[in-house]
C-alpha cells in the first residue's frame, strides 16, 4: 500500500516538554531539548485528503514520540493512533502515512525513530477555534494548547522554521497536556506548543 500517492489538506498541532521556545526549531533538530530529552504529542485533522483512491477526509490521527536527546540524534520511539471512525482501507491509509511508510512529511521523522510501537485504532477528538486546540483519546491522552498572542491580540507566528512538517508555525503553550500509553508517560502542561495549517503530499 505504501506506493500510493497521497495528499492531505488540514490542521496540525503539537505539545512538547520544552520550555517556550523549543530549540529544535532554530537548529534543524540538532540542539539539546531544554529538558535534555523530547516528549511530544502531535494531533492531525484531515480536512480533505486521499491515499490513492481512498478518501480520508474528515479523519484524525495522533503521533506520540520520545527521543532521549536531540531529535536529530535519533533513537526515538513512535506511537501512532488512527481514527476509529475509519473503515479498514482508511485505517491502513492513515497508518501508512503517519508511520512514515508512505513518504511525505511524516517520513522525515524516520531517521529519528528506532522503535515503532504497534498502531492503535482509537476514538480521537480534535477541535479548534483558531486560538485553542484540543485533542483527546479516552484513557490515553488529553491535550489543550493555546496560541501565544502578540500585537492586536493576534497569534504570534514563526516563518521559515526548520520543522519537518511545516515552515510556518504559531507559537503556543500547552495549558493541559497529558499522555500515558505503552511505556511512555508525558506531562507537558505549561510547556511549548505549536499549530499550523498543513498541505502535505508525497509527490
Amino acid at each position: 500500500m505504501s506506493n500510493e500517492s497521497w495528499r492531505i489538506n488540514g490542521e496540525y498541532f503539537e505539545s512538547c516538554n520544552c520550555e517556550l521556545l523549543c530549540p529544535c526549531l532554530l537548529s534543524h533538530a540538532q540542539a539539546r531539548p531544554t529538558e535534555g530529552h523530547c516528549d511530544v504529542v502531535l494531533g492531525i485533522h484531515v480536512k480533505q485528503g486521499n491515499y490513492g483512491k481512498v478518501d480520508i477526509s474528515g479523519l484524525n490521527a495522533v503521533q506520540a514520540m520520545m527521543t532521549p536527546g536531540p531529535m536529530a540524534k535519533g533513537n526515538g520511539t513512535l506511537a501512532v493512533y488512527v481514527d476509529s471512525r475509519a473503515n479498514e482501507a482508511q485505517r491502513a491509509a492513515l497508518e501508512a502515512i503517519f508511520t512514515g511508510a508512505a513518504g511525505g512529511p511524516p517520513s522525515l521523522l524516520g531517521p529519528m525513530i528506532a522503535t515503532r510501537l504497534p498502531t492503535k485504532s482509537a476514538q480521537i477528538e480534535f477541535k479548534s477555534d483558531g486560538k485553542t486546540w484540543h485533542l483527546s483519546i479516552p484513557g490515553i491522552t488529553d491535550v489543550t494548547v493555546e496560541g501565544v498572542t502578540g500585537a492586536g491580540n493576534q497569534n504570534v507566528w514563526f516563518d521559515n522554521v526548520g520543522h519537518p512538517f511545516t515552515q510556518r508555525l504559531a507559537a503556543a503553550k500547552g495549558t493541559s497536556s497529558h499522555y500515558k500509553d505503552h511505556s511512555l508517560v508525558f506531562d507537558n502542561s505549561g510547556r511549548n506548543g505549536h499549530f499550523s495549517a498543513i498541505n502535505w503530499t508525497n509527490g
